[in-house]
């Protein structure tokens, strides 16, 4: 129990399970990255932190001169302050109003095929503030070797990003390091990644989501396409996750939690599949024949 308490809290730090064996076995190899990545992390929350406290200073301040704060002002002072984003939902909708977290690390986008959940994915890439869309023509961009050529300190990152990947279990790819360029690529404040699994085998997928997970709250914002139940794993969802449902009738979107029972939750685990069973049925449509 011990030992097994150890090996989580070293993952918690971010390192790979290979990092965490040479760790326990006395070797510091490779472990001074990923300190610096989680020390990147803590300095970004304390930073929040920091704000939050200097805003509270500032309302003490002004309660003991005698001035009420507003109520916006006193939400302002939640550590968990969550901020949003609302649009009006374009054709096949038909223009409801919907909201939708912009602050979650990890938020995931499960519809069946012609439900309009890429069309969603626009209009996120679209309207949330430095949000850029990933498309499939990732799989075929031939700049990603010049792309890393050409900046050595994205290479760095990518290597290390993929050293851990592979430590994990995944299998290296072309699709594993186009998409590995795209997350370590300085620029855009959010993601929104068009079928996150495309190309990826189950351990790969398995391995991808569980390094996503190690990045913490205070990772750059994602939205994944997925109807994958190895990137989607509906039982082991965090609470800072958030999953969008497109309805197969065009009904507008909604959040769903979760557990079982929940509104929506059957409906979100009867789009998601295996890898396996992704590959074989890729594009098929289950429909039902007319005629006597």
């Amino acid at each position: 129990m011990i030992r097994g308490s150890e090996i989580v809290a070293l993952r918690a730090l971010g390192l790979s399970l290979s990092q965490v064996a040479r760790v326990l076995e006395g070797n510091a190899d490779g472990l001074e990255s990923a300190l610096a990545a989680h020390q990147a992390n803590l300095e970004v929350g304390v930073r929040q932190l920091t704000g939050t406290i200097e805003k509270l200073r500032q309302i003490r301040k002004d309660v003991n001169l005698g001035r009420t704060p507003t109520v916006e002002e006193l939400t302002c002072l939640s550590v968990s302050e969550q901020s949003c984003i609302e649009f009006e939902l374009p054709w096949p909708w038909g223009g409801e109003r919907f909201v939708v977290p912009i602050d979650r690390p990890l938020s995931y986008i499960v519809g069946p095929l012609g439900s309009g959940k890429t069309k969603l994915a626009l209009c996120l890439a679209q309207e949330i503030p430095g949000a850029a869309f990933i498309s499939l023509d990732r799989l075929q961009d031939g700049s990603v070797a010049a792309k890393l050529e050409s900046d050595p300190e994205l290479k760095c990152r990518v290597d290390i990003g993929l050293q851990w990947l592979i430590e994990d279990g995944a299998i290296a790819s072309d699709a594993l390091t186009s998409l590995i360029t795209v997350f370590e690529t300085e620029g855009p404040t959010v993601l929104v990644v068009d079928m996150v699994e495309q190309s990826l085998e189950q351990e790969t997928q398995q391995a991808l989501i569980a390094h996503l997970r190690r990045r913490g709250v205070n990772g750059r914002p994602l939205y994944l396409l997925t109807r994958s139940s190895a990137i989607l794993d509906l039982a082991a969802v965090g609470s800072d996750e958030l999953i969008i449902f497109c309805p197969a009738n065009h009904s507008p979107p909604t959040i769903v939690a979760p557990y079982p029972g929940a509104a929506g939750y059957e409906c979100v685990a009867t789009c998601l599949a295996s890898p396996d069973v992704r590959a074989r049925t890729q594009g098929v449509i289950a429909w039902r024949p007319t005629g006597t």
